[in-house]
């Protein structure tokens, strides 16, 4: 999802109709043979405390309030803003293959009740205290749970209490997992190394894996293999992993395995591009010198290119192509050694597409693009119901786009476009087998794997599904093999918390660079420079991205993709 104005108008206004249908289907109850109950494992839920001790609520957003109350005093009072659902959480300690009972007396519009990752209910509205109740059964290997509750955007304050979570008390494991065993190099490039390794054993289930060089942490994984990169060509590293359980025990360290880099001297092949947006008309757009100097950076995706009146391009619908910020920017990144692809679309605004009468004309505005910056590569962000969920647009943008590549040898065409956590939606699919019917010969299909509508969502495995399902699409439509597939594929992710207050953290990013590295795909970018800025429980914001991070951490992460 892009936008010029506000992060969050998507979500709000698609999940009107949408949301109810979904998370009711979310709330059917788990059961299990001769569950175990007890007594309630929430501390305060009560909240006669008179503070939101062992509570964490996002952008401190919720209070204790003296009315109204279901039972005793006090009540919690979650303050839902246009920008945050003051979600409210607490974590407990659980037992594996066990079902719990979660319930709580809400009062308010829209008021959510689950555990993250597992089953949630709601209720439109409450004019009055009403009891939700939700069951959920653990995993085999879970040992702890995350409770919520939250409300939603625009929709006011909402109230809960007595909120209780029914069943048998976790128990603390503390034993480490077993040793990985036979860590060995499996590939390097100038700047990769590839390991793997035999499996660890614990007492409840191995969750992840670490990789060390030396003392620091280099890379993560979920299996037991891993790409490690940024590495310097021609230069010897030492590597060592340990397995890491739910619980945060960690094994000795495996065998140690040394990889050097071979020497860089081989061009790489293919289109590559590491290149995280750039909007330089939306929140507090930071120096592109700046961040290459502190990065390493070398592409930018600038955004927006629409429409200023009918078929006439300009940056934001109002900047000249020419003449002002944009190309002073360009000019400034392109002297560091860098250079830009300029993203024509977007979620909202004026768009070209829609305005341009014909293929021939739209082509002609996107030339004016390409010769006004001598570009290698332009980015058509088809989004929204305007183009993308439109047959007769879609059809003349990639007629366009068979256009501007014939008349530009060399160029390479990009599409980008939403997804759901399976691959291509009915929409993404038509794109793509429009685009094989026109013989338009896109170079990359990228997705946007985000925006699914949970904030609960595992954003890597949810990144690397939706990947999977459009590698199978591109497949079936083109008769490709894995590899040239991958080679024609894009991730472009939203660091930080997303309109749908998904979090994608510093970790999800790194292991999905790493994914993407090791599958050899053709481009990674992320929405946006602008928002990669730390700011910790500060919700969606334009200028940073609502979590704990470095400035630029996840463009560094970016840049460190070498396909």
């Amino acid at each position: 999802m892009r936008t010029s104005t506000s992060t969050s108008t998507r979500i709000r206004t698609r999940l009107a109709c949408g949301l109810g249908a979904t998370l009711l289907g979310a709330a059917a109850v788990l059961t299990s043979p001769g569950a175990a109950f007890g007594a309630n494992l929430l501390g305060n839920g009560d909240f006669e405390t008179g503070s939101t001790a062992g509570w964490s609520c996002s952008g401190g957003l919720g209070s204790v309030v003296g009315s109204p109350v279901h039972g005793g005093s006090k009540a919690l009072a979650g303050a839902a803003s246009a920008s945050d659902n003051a979600k409210c959480t607490q974590t407990v300690a659980v037992q594996p293959n066990t079902t719990y009972t979660l319930s709580a007396w809400v009062r308010g519009s829209y008021v959510y009740l689950g555990v993250t990752g597992g089953a949630s209910t709601w209720t439109p509205s409450a004019a009055s205290y009403t009891k939700l109740t939700v069951s959920f059964t653990t995993g085999a290997s879970q040992t702890s749970a995350e409770v919520y509750l939250n409300g939603w955007y625009g929709q006011g304050t909402y109230h809960a209490d007595d909120i209780t979570l029914d069943g048998p008390g976790g128990t603390v494991d503390t034993q480490a997992p077993t040793t990985p065993g036979s860590l060995a190099s499996t590939g390097k490039t100038s700047t990769t190394a590839s390991l793997a390794w035999t499996a660890s054993t614990d007492n409840v289930g191995v969750t992840g894996y670490d990789v060390y060089q030396g003392g620091n942490k280099v890379a993560t994984s979920t299996t037991t293999s891993v790409t490690v990169s940024g590495l310097t060509p021609n230069t010897a590293y030492g590597f060592t992993v340990r397995a890491r359980d739910l619980a945060g025990n960690s094994s000795p360290a495996s065998n140690p395995v040394n990889v050097t880099t071979d020497n860089g001297t081989t061009p790489p092949t293919g289109f590559k591009q590491a290149a995280p947006y750039l909007y330089l008309g939306w929140g507090n757009p930071p120096s592109a010198t700046s961040v290459m100097n502190a990065t390493g950076a070398k592409w930018f995706t600038m955004a927006f290119i629409l429409s200023s009146g009918g078929c006439n391009p300009s940056w934001d619908g109002q900047r000249p192509l020419t003449g002002g910020v944009d190309q002073s920017t360009i000019a400034s990144i392109r002297a560091a050694g860098g250079d830009i692809v300029p993203s024509i679309g977007g979620w909202q605004g004026n768009k070209l597409g829609p305005n341009c009468s014909s293929a021939e004309a739209l082509a002609g505005a996107y030339q004016q693009v390409i010769s006004a910056y001598g570009l290698k590569a332009i980015d058509v962000d088809i989004e929204n119901t305007d183009e993308f969920e439109n047959a007769v647009v879609q059809d003349r943008i990639l007629g366009a786009l068979k256009i501007v590549k014939q008349n530009n040898p060399g160029l390479k065409t990009i599409l980008t476009f939403g997804t759901s956590t399976t691959g291509p939606t009915s929409w993404g699919n038509r794109l793509i087998e429009q685009s094989k019917a026109l013989n338009t010969g896109i170079d990359v299909f990228t997705i946007m794997p985000f925006d699914f509508g949970n904030a609960s969502t595992d954003m890597y495995a949810s990144t690397v599904s939706a990947t999977e399902g459009l590698k199978a699409k591109l497949k079936s439509t083109y008769g490709w093999d894995d590899a040239t597939a991958y080679a024609h594929i894009g991730i472009s992710g939203m660091n930080g918390i997303s309109d749908t207050q998904e979090t994608t953290t510093v970790q999800n990013w790194t292991d999905i660079r790493n994914w993407a590295n090791s599958h050899h795909i053709a481009r990674l970018a992320f929405w946006s420079v602008n928002r990669d800025r730390g700011c910790p429980g500060g919700g969606l914001q334009e200028t940073c991205s609502g979590i704990a991070q470095s400035d630029w951490q996840f463009t560094s992460i970016t840049t460190g993709f070498t396909g």
